[in-house]
């Protein structure tokens, strides 16, 4: 495989990964969710995630992110994970997915 495909089948199973992760609060996963804003893979294979909470005084800002990095770093081929909090933008409900709003009664 070439390394951009290597990069781009890592990215979706990095994405699948997230769409496997939820919040324990809203019974949707953190990527339809709109929490996760960036995700990265630097050429030597570590990945970068940057992403939100719903609020900054949610519950889970403890271990939702460890969560995310554990989950992510057990996936072949990623060498290092960073993940990094932000609350800009902040959080809101137009960030999920249409499927994301259809679930919650939004659409």
């Amino acid at each position: 495989m070439e390394p951009v495909d290597q990069k781009q089948f890592l990215e979706t199973q990095i994405k699948d990964t997230l769409r496997g992760i939820y919040d324990p609060e809203i019974p949707v996963n953190i990527y339809d969710l709109g929490l996760v804003y960036e995700v990265k893979i630097d050429d030597d294979f570590t990945v970068n995630i940057k992403m939100t909470l719903t609020s900054p005084n949610c519950p889970v800002a403890e271990s939702l992110p460890v969560e995310v990095h554990e989950r992510i770093k057990m996936i072949d081929n990623v060498k290092e994970v960073k993940v990094e909090i932000v609350f800009y933008p902040p959080w809101d409900k137009d960030m999920m997915t249409d499927a994301a709003k259809l679930d919650l009664g939004f659409l």
